[in-house]
């Protein structure tokens, strides 16, 4: 007889996306809610709906998730936001994040959790301080009004926050943790080399896929391509003991900057009417165009719904391996890092804004951008993974699954039930009337 344990999973789990969507809609709730929701009640009241044994497969399906969670985000990116804003992004996905790194493990010297070492304080904020791109996206895509400089850091900052992390979680904190001690001029030059091989490599793999792309004329076969790079990416880097999620950014970013060259300069070609310029570009490959921007459009919206299942995938494979019982135990530690993480990041973002308030250097973003920045930190899927990469011997195992679990899930309904309700209400109108009103007082 045959066992259908995959497609009685793969059921569940469409079922799920199609049901939190349309729900999504109609009730204006964030997806991201009813998802998290919907995954952790039926793996614990109809187990039966997936009869697939994922405890025995995690490993698997980890490493077949994280690309397209990844991806679907890094195809967002364009080449002009990139350029205007790069040094904002660059500030909060590596400075910021670093500094609350550092700042949270500073805590350590309160002793906030008892008997965790220093290593392990760098290890578990670094863990916690990785934002979610698919939580952010699904809370934020229903509001329109958020304004588009606000849109592009956020995303920024949810791609290159989650690769500062990585580095400092695998390359500091672990190593830290497990041997009682580090040399820190080593750990630098370790961070650093991870850093600049996955960039380096990253950009090959991007232009080299850039390349492809101009063999290409039919949408689907670039959705795919851009799959084949994420996923090559990851693994490559992985084997060579780099950072996969570092280079799988860079590669799909630095494809999508080219793709997003080449598309301007057809707009602009078309504004100009130049025909025999576009009659040599198919004639002399380099010329070429990788793309147009309507196939892109597709590929953006196909990214995102691959990315999305993956994301469901993880938070079923999540729900099985949580104990209820070992979260109520942790409570006050879940709750003390949830308020702390939360302190450490409305903190930076005032930093931020402070500094665009001061240097021409950094787009101001004023007391709204401050509030949305803050809030839009919400945790998920990488930190969750993450947390289950830690090694077997680890004495703290089961307080990170805990306090990261119980964190995910605190950041997701408390900053986005904040955000939404904020939209919904039309609070923004109070920022911009105190935003005015602060600089008629400064005149």
């Amino acid at each position: 007889m045959h066992s259908f344990e995959a497609e009685t999973t793969l059921i569940t789990i469409l079922t799920l996306v199609v049901g939190t969507n349309a729900l999504s809609r109609v009730s204006k709730i964030p997806a991201v809610f009813l998802l998290l929701i919907g995954s952790y009640l039926i793996s614990w009241l109809f187990p039966s709906a997936i009869p697939l044994n994922m405890k025995e497969h995690f490993d698997t399906l980890i490493v077949f998730a994280i690309p397209l969670i990844f991806m679907g985000d890094a195809l967002h990116l364009k080449f002009a936001d990139i350029r205007r804003y790069g040094l904002e992004i660059f500030y909060l996905a590596v400075i910021s994040v670093a500094l609350c790194i550092a700042v949270g493990a500073s805590l350590s010297y309160f002793e906030l959790f008892p008997g965790l070492t220093l290593g392990a304080y760098v290890a578990l904020f670094a863990v916690n301080m990785a934002t979610d791109a698919v939580s952010v996206q699904s809370v934020l895509s229903r509001f329109g009004a958020i304004e588009h400089k606000i849109k592009v850091l956020i995303e920024g900052e949810s791609l290159g926050n989650d690769a500062t992390a990585v580095i400092a979680y695998f390359f500091i904190g672990i190593p830290w943790m497990m041997n009682g001690h580090i040399d820190p001029l080593d750990a630098a030059a370790a961070s650093v080399k991870v850093f600049f091989f996955s960039v380096v490599l990253g950009l090959l793999i991007g232009y080299t896929f850039y390349i492809v792309l101009k063999l290409l004329e039919e949408r689907r076969n670039e959705f795919f391509t851009f799959v084949i790079e994420a996923y090559l990416a990851y693994m490559l880097a992985e084997h060579l003991h780099i950072s996969g999620i570092l280079t799988l950014i860079v590669a799909v970013v630095f494809s999508v900057v080219l793709v997003d060259r080449d598309i301007q300069e057809d707009i602009q070609e078309l504004e100009s009417s130049s025909k025999y310029s576009s009659r040599m570009k198919r004639m002399l490959f380099l010329k070429r165009s990788a793309t147009t921007r309507e196939r892109m459009a597709y590929i953006h919206e196909m990214a995102g719904e691959f990315g999305y299942i993956a994301a469901v995938i993880i938070f079923f494979l999540l729900a099985e391996m949580v104990d209820p019982m070992m979260m109520i135990h942790y409570w006050r530690e879940i709750l003390l890092m949830f308020i702390v993480t939360t302190l450490i990041r409305a903190l930076s973002m005032a930093k931020f804004a402070f500094l665009g308030s001061r240097t021409s250097m950094i787009e101001p973003v004023g007391k709204e951008g401050w509030f949305i920045l803050t809030f839009s930190g919400m945790k998920g899927a990488l930190s969750l993974i993450l947390v289950h990469m830690l090694p077997h011997e680890t004495p703290y195992a089961e307080l990170f699954e805990a306090v990261t679990t119980g964190t995910v899930i605190l950041s997701i309904f408390v900053y986005g039930t904040i955000m939404w309700v904020y939209f919904l209400l039309g609070a923004k109108g109070l920022f911009k009337f105190a935003d005015s009103t602060f600089s008629r007082k400064r005149e």
